[in-house]
């Protein structure tokens, strides 16, 4: 195991990073990517589990602000994360990793239950787990399950990856290339600063389990691969001094 490396780690990964360069739908180039550095973060000896999101299929929340009965536009939000989630296994077992993806919701057809310690044991037995469907309750994000399952496992770090963002920022440097990255952020400052680092639901869980989460670019090389080992360059946030860097930060990425 690298040094640095915590033995086991969660990966939340969000619908919108698994469209790569594309409006809608799935990259597979992007898929094939993240797989070969899930790979690598396990060949370090570090046990592997992902939680996806569903938001470059359906979003619960913009169907509800249209009119949809919110909880029923939170199910069909679900269901788009259980593609995604069979989308990256696809991925995974393609570079030759043994991945078992568990759902929140009842689908046995094509995934488990969520089990805790049926996922720990695949864990422990060198398995990739991708945990589906959220929490399996409507009003939930699924940074919200990210939280709780990178808890119920014990995972030593909670990794977010972001598309074209490198970290937490004073404001959004796509609209404010002057905004200044923070190099580490406490859970109260990221909560009182309403830095969208993720929604205040999962952000309390952390903070309650004192469970470390990492921001980082995702569409940067190795950028898993770093943040496993804690040689990324986003932003750590935890029981931290919170300490902005000194340079600005970049201007908006050219697509």
């Amino acid at each position: 195991m690298a040094e640095d490396a915590p033995k086991r780690i969660l990966i939340k990964l969000s619908g919108e990073a698994l469209m790569g360069d594309l409006s809608y739908g799935i990259d597979p180039a992007m898929l094939d990517t993240i797989a070969g550095q899930l790979k690598s973060v396990q060949e370090m000896g570090v046990e592997v589990a992902v939680v996806v999101g569903g938001g470059n299929i359906y979003r619960g929340a913009e169907a509800s602000a249209v009119g949809m009965d919110r909880a029923t536009a939170d199910y069909a939000g679900m269901l788009a994360t259980i593609i995604n989630a069979l989308s990256l296994q696809d991925a995974l077992e393609r570079n030759g990793l043994t991945v078992r993806t568990q759902s929140a919701i009842n689908v046995t057809a094509v995934a488990e239950p969520y089990i805790r310690r049926r996922a720990i044991r695949h864990l422990e037995k060198g398995r990739v787990v991708i945990f589906a469907a959220g929490t399996g309750n409507p009003y939930m994000t699924t940074d919200t399950a990210a939280a709780l399952r990178a808890v119920e496992i014990d995972a030593g770090v909670l990794l977010m990856a972001k598309k074209n963002v490198d970290g937490v920022f004073e404001a959004d440097p796509l609209k404010d290339p002057s905004a200044r990255k923070f190099r580490t952020l406490s859970y109260l400052d990221a909560l009182n600063l309403r830095l969208q680092v993720m929604d205040s639901t999962a952000l309390s869980l952390c903070m309650e389990n004192s469970l470390p989460i990492i921001v980082f670019n995702l569409r940067k090389p190795r950028s898993i691969e770093l943040a496993a080992a804690g040689k990324d360059d986003g932003t750590t946030v935890g029981d931290l001094e919170t300490v902005l860097e000194d340079s600005p930060a970049p201007a908006k990425p050219s697509r």
